[in-house]
């Protein structure tokens, strides 16, 4: 479904280049969840930024992006808008840089269907409530009705993963959607994420610095270091035999006592 092959970034600051990647190659299949894992400042963001084209303007990409046949870097104008309404949906980190602080969050999930596909208000409303029912919220006339600020963190995120989902993406690209949440309500987004994507069928690249969280959704998983795939493998293999020194100490440095194959398992 996606393919990135040799992705190379610079952004032009001055007179000088800073090379962000260099020759990154990435791939997911069609339902596939693959993890883009690494510290902050490794790269990851800047690779689902190379995927929608929302690049700074002074930056030069080399390289190929195709997603489901379809030459990313080619498309302009009304394609690539409606590539990034149609085909791809994007996760943030921090669900109050998408919401509106100053309109109820009915309107972000109507105004999404209806620009995107369409949708009269009336059936854009009543499939809001299907979507927040779908991501595990009960009371949903309370939650369309709420402004953000109203509402939780973990509950905030349920709403933007509705709205990412609404109009069955064939990928989503999640940067590390519940870091700013604690461990129970992460566990709990993750496994409303993880059972969205397998009931949709979506791919999935998910960016993350936590390794065994990676490891708990994902069937393979890349590790990237100053803006290169140091390695990859599937889960077992990168935690019980890493072989780059870089995932030895992702590996040494991660949380301990946290199972996040079991605390998903169980939030499901």
């Amino acid at each position: 479904m996606l393919e990135i092959t040799n992705l190379s970034l610079a952004l032009a600051v001055d007179r000088s280049s800073i090379e962000i990647l260099k020759e990154v190659s990435i791939s997911v299949a069609a339902g596939e969840a693959v993890g883009l894992v690494g510290e902050s400042g490794s790269g990851k963001s800047m690779t689902l930024r190379s995927i929608l084209r929302t690049l700074p303007a002074r930056s030069t990409l080399d390289g190929t992006i195709t997603l489901d046949g379809v030459d990313v870097l080619g498309l302009r104008g009304e394609a690539l808008r409606r590539m990034r309404a149609d085909d791809v949906s994007m996760i943030a980190q921090n669900p109050h840089a998408v919401l509106n602080p100053v309109l109820p969050v009915v309107r972000y999930l109507v105004e999404g269907m209806h620009d995107a596909q369409g949708l009269s208000t009336s059936v854009a409303r009543l499939r809001a409530g299907e979507l927040l029912e779908q991501v595990g919220i009960d009371a949903v006339d309370r939650v369309l009705g709420a402004y953000p600020h109203q509402l939780s963190g973990g509950m905030l995120q349920r709403v933007v993963i509705a709205g990412a989902i609404a109009g069955k993406p064939k990928l989503m690209l999640a940067d590390e959607p519940t870091t700013a949440l604690d461990v129970t309500t992460q566990a709990e987004v993750m496994a409303i994420l993880d059972e969205c994507r397998r009931n949709l069928g979506m791919a999935m690249l998910f960016v993350t610095h936590d390794l065994d969280l990676a490891a708990a959704v994902c069937d393979r998983i890349n590790v990237m270091k100053s803006g290169e795939i140091v390695e990859s493998g599937v889960p077992d293999q990168l935690r019980d035999n890493p072989q780059h020194p870089y995932t030895r100490i992702l590996m040494d440095s991660r949380p301990q006592g946290i199972n996040w194959t079991r605390t998903i398992g169980g939030a499901a």
